[in-house]
Order: C-alpha cells, then sequence, then structure tokens
C-alpha cells in the first residue's frame, strides 16, 4: 500500500516586522521633538543675548504652534492622498532644513519665522505616525504602539537636555540647530530603505500579514472635511486635543524656563533635572498604552479600556497645581515628571481613539483635523503663558490651568463619544449596519 501524500500547504511563519517599523518611527518622532526642542533649551540664554521678553518668547512658540496647526489642515489629507512614505520623506527632508536654518536667526522676529516654517514642515509627523499605526497594527495592538511612538517625543526631548548644553557651550548656540538639523538626512535615508506598507513590503509573511488586517472589514472612503465638520467623534478628538496640546506645549517650551526662573538653574545645570522629569515621563508613554491594551486582553471592552487609561491620565496630571509652591528642587522634579508621564499616557489613548472610530483610509484625515484644533488652542495658551508670567512672575495661572484641563477634555470626550462607536461618515454604511 501507498502511503499517501499530504497536498496541506505548510502554515506561514509569522514575521514580526510591523515591530521594526514601529521602531522607525519611535526614531522620526524622537528625532522631531529633538529638532523643536532646541530653542526652549536654549530659551533662557537667547532672551538674555537679543533682550527677548516672556511676552515676546510666547509670540514665538505661539507661532510655531499656530503654523502647525495649519499645517495639520493639509497633512492629513496630503497622507491619505500621496500616501505615508513620501508625504514623511518630503516633510523630514524639509523639517530638517528649517532647524539648520534657525542657525541664522538674531532677535525675536527671525526666531518667530523660523519656528513658523518648523511648524508646518512638522506637521504631517503625528498624522503620519496614527495613520503608519492603523495601517500596520490590528486594533488591539494600537494603543501600545502609540504609546511607544509617543516615547519617541520624549526621548527627543531627553537627547536636546543632554546634547544642546553640550555643543551650545562648546561650539556656541547655531551649532546646536545645525547638527540636529544634519541627523534628520541620517532618518531620510532609514526612512527610503526600511518603509513600505505592509501588503508591498517584501519582509512581511502571508501570516503576519494577516495578522495585521484581522480586524473586521473597513468601509473604504475619503471623506471630505464638511463630513468630518459634521461628525461627534471627530469633534471629540479634536475637542480633546484643544485642551491637552496646549498644555504639553507649555510642558515642552516654558520647563526649562521655569526651571531657571525658580531654582536659577543655568543651562549646564538644567540638563540632569530635564533628563530626568522625561525619563519618567516615557513610563506614561509606554504605560498609558499597555493599560488599555492590557484591559482589553482581559475582556474589557474598547470603550471601558480606552476611557479608563483616560481618566486615570487626567487625575494624575492634577498634582501641577501645586508646583509653583514645590521650594525644593528634586521634589518638583519628579511632580514634573508624574505630570508629563500622565499627560503621555493620556495622549497615547488619545491618539488610538481615531483608530478606534475611523477605518484606516480616514485616520491621517481625522488626525490631522484634531490635531489642528491641539495647536491652535497650544497657540492661544503660549501667548497666554507669556502674558502671565510677564505680568505676574509667576507660573500659578499656567499650572491650575494644565490641572484641570484633562478632566474637562475627559468629559467632553465622554460626552460626544460616550460608547465609541465606529464614525458613520455618510458615503458608506457603517460596519455591522443592517443590510
Amino acid at each position: 500500500m501507498t502511503a499517501s501524500t499530504s497536498t496541506a500547504t505548510p502554515p506561514t511563519r509569522m514575521t514580526q516586522v510591523r515591530w521594526w517599523i514601529l521602531g522607525l518611527l519611535f526614531c522620526c518622532t524622537t528625532l522631531n521633538f529633538l529638532d523643536r526642542m532646541v530653542l526652549s533649551t536654549l530659551a533662557p540664554d537667547l532672551q538674555r543675548e537679543y533682550a527677548i521678553t516672556d511676552t515676546e518668547y510666547g509670540h514665538i512658540v505661539g507661532a510655531f504652534a499656530f503654523a502647525y496647526a495649519f499645517g495639520q489642515m493639509l497633512s492629513g489629507r496630503l497622507l491619505d492622498k500621496f500616501g505615508i512614505r513620501l508625504t514623511y520623506m518630503v516633510a523630514l527632508t524639509s523639517w530638517s532644513v528649517v532647524s539648520m536654518y534657525h542657525a541664522l536667526a538674531a532677535g525675536a522676529w527671525s526666531f518667530g519665522i523660523m519656528r513658523a516654517l518648523l511648524g508646518v514642515s512638522e506637521s504631517p509627523a503625528f498624522p503620519g505616525a496614527t495613520k503608519a499605526v492603523a495601517e500596520w497594527f490590528p486594533r488591539r495592538e494600537r494603543a501600545f504602539a502609540f504609546g511607544f511612538i509617543n516615547a519617541g517625543t520624549n526621548m527627543g526631548i531627553i537627547l536636546a537636555s543632554a546634547l544642546v548644553p553640550l555643543l551650545a557651550t562648546r561650539y556656541g548656540w547655531p551649532w546646536a540647530f545645525i547638527a540636529t538639523g544634519l541627523l534628520g538626512f541620517v532618518a531620510l535615508l532609514l526612512w527610503i530603505i526600511l518603509y513600505k506598507s505592509p501588503a508591498t513590503h517584501p519582509g512581511v509573511s502571508t501570516a503576519e500579514l494577516a495578522h495585521i488586517n484581522s480586524d473586521p472589514p473597513e468601509p473604504t472612503l475619503q471623506p471630505r472635511w464638511r463630513t468630518l465638520v459634521g461628525c461627534r467623534q471627530a469633534w471629540a478628538f479634536a475637542m480633546g486635543k484643544f485642551l491637552t496640546d496646549s498644555m504639553w506645549w507649555f510642558y515642552v517650551t516654558w520647563f526649562p524656563k521655569y526651571l531657571n526662573s525658580q531654582y536659577h538653574l543655568n543651562l549646564m545645570q538644567s540638563l540632569v533635572p530635564l533628563v530626568t522629569i522625561y525619563l519618567i515621563c516615557d513610563v506614561g508613554s509606554v504605560g498609558g498604552g499597555w493599560l488599555s491594551s492590557a484591559l482589553i486582553k482581559r475582556g474589557a471592552t474598547v470603550n471601558r479600556a480606552r476611557k479608563t487609561a483616560l481618566f486615570v491620565a487626567a487625575v494624575g496630571v492634577m498634582p501641577i497645581i501645586f508646583a509653583q509652591n514645590v521650594s525644593e528642587k528634586w521634589v518638583a522634579v519628579i511632580l514634573l515628571g508624574v505630570v508629563t508621564a500622565s499627560h503621555q499616557a493620556f495622549s497615547s489613548n488619545l491618539y488610538t481613539l481615531v483608530s478606534d472610530m475611523f477605518p484606516r483610509q480616514a485616520v491621517a484625515s481625522v488626525a490631522g483635523f484634531g490635531g489642528t484644533w491641539g495647536y491652535f488652542g497650544a497657540s492661544l495658551f503660549a501667548n497666554l503663558v507669556g502674558y502671565t508670567v510677564d505680568k505676574f512672575h509667576n507660573y500659578t495661572i499656567p499650572f491650575v490651568c494644565a490641572g484641570l484641563a484633562y478632566l474637562v477634555a475627559f468629559g467632553v470626550i465622554q460626552a460626544l463619544a460616550p460608547r465609541l462607536e465606529p464614525a458613520h461618515l455618510g458615503m458608506d454604511p457603517p460596519p455591522n449596519a443592517p443590510a
């Protein structure tokens, strides 16, 4: 008797390319925030050298935020139309060149112009990362993935806190902008070599592609702006960004100045405190995404898991209300570290709401819509901070605003998206709709 021959196809080995792509996005996000943080790290010294008041500094950082908000209106649409690979490549090249051109600035007006140009060129970064996570990860892994990307913002700030003082004191402040800008071309080369979509990437196995696409089918659409404006889920994300991006921009642009004015720390003396704050912050970036993903794995609904993580993070920010009255430097450093960690935990889950409620084809547009409102709020708040610090010579008002903003944002999100149901954008029937 002849033994029967099996014709079954052996299972394909599960590759892990999506984690390598996540590492690439982490590196690009790190570089993005490294370039953003050079000016704020140098701010106390540049203000003295060019006689820039706190009100003028508020206008400078507000110029970045306003231009970034304007760029977000376009970047999400460009990402959805031309794809992540090309749009991100152009953005990375542009912001690296603009970062280097900061070396030519010599006063409030010229720094403001450079920050505005940097804001426009960096605007595709986070919508692009949001869209990439939606394309490369199934829903159950997205919060952790975006938490890891969010940790790149902290790493950029840590590198700026460590490298910028060394470069500025050794070679002069212009070289801090030039050196960090040049790193962008290293990242550009890696992006060109490594980034492709999951379906066209040669390293992705059939098993990994099936895992990436394991969520239920999504509608195919390209939403118009007027459709988004009428969608309450889009507004839930946008108002969450409006209330909390403004606080994050306050943290990254004013904390070096706060340490300088409150504890009289110069450029080199602020290095270790700032690094400590953002090392603690990294815990929140990854931990916030881990918390909601872990709750889902244990049987919680996506709605309950995301909302629990958002509420815990919102409560974690509240101690910043008392920061102005802390006299001991290291107590303040730990407090600010916990606050920034809580922000990043909130942000990781806030960004994930987009891919929870919208199909992949719409993710970048919605992220850009929310980012527009987020940095419009950041621009307004930056100018308010500059005015109040100049007038009252303390940070009490900004700290109270920051402590309450996240609970207000949570309430708005709960009111507009109480169940995180899929958005109906008016072009295709929503998922699970009756035939």
